[in-house]
């Protein structure tokens, strides 16, 4: 994610392993390929379920239908990596990790991209930027 109103940095990558992808998930990762967050909703209740799965886990409801998220947000909680990280990481420091609250409902945990790690606050208005 970065700040809603950043450009983004395009030269930020940072080293994320590559993700492991399943029949419950290979929906969601074909959307983020696209620059898209595609989430699946239950039909019985409507949450909106993060992460992906085969059933609601509220409601255990299998009646789910794949909706395509606005990618905005807000930081619910974050930490700054200043040290520590492994050889990956290191010359990333530092680094910020955040819980952003989707306008759409779910929760998902992030890094936040394209801006300085001290202007990053609790609620700091956010939009997906993918690498």
């Amino acid at each position: 994610m970065t700040r809603d109103d950043s450009t983004g940095d395009p030269d930020q990558k940072l080293p994320a392993a590559p993700p492991v992808v399943n029949v419950e998930t290979q929906q969601f990762w074909d959307a983020t390929a696209v620059g898209r967050i595609d989430l699946p909703r239950c039909g019985n209740c409507g949450l909106v379920i993060w992460y992906p799965r085969a059933h609601c886990p509220d409601c255990q409801g299998t009646a789910l239908t794949w909706e395509t998220m606005s990618g905005k947000g807000t930081v619910y909680s974050f930490t700054v990596a200043r040290s520590g990280a492994g050889r990956r990481w290191k010359d990333h420091l530092p680094f910020v990790v955040a819980y952003v609250h989707l306008d759409e409902g779910p929760t998902m945990l992030t890094n936040i991209v394209g801006c300085n790690p001290e202007d990053v606050a609790i609620g700091l208005p956010v939009v997906a930027e993918f690498d």
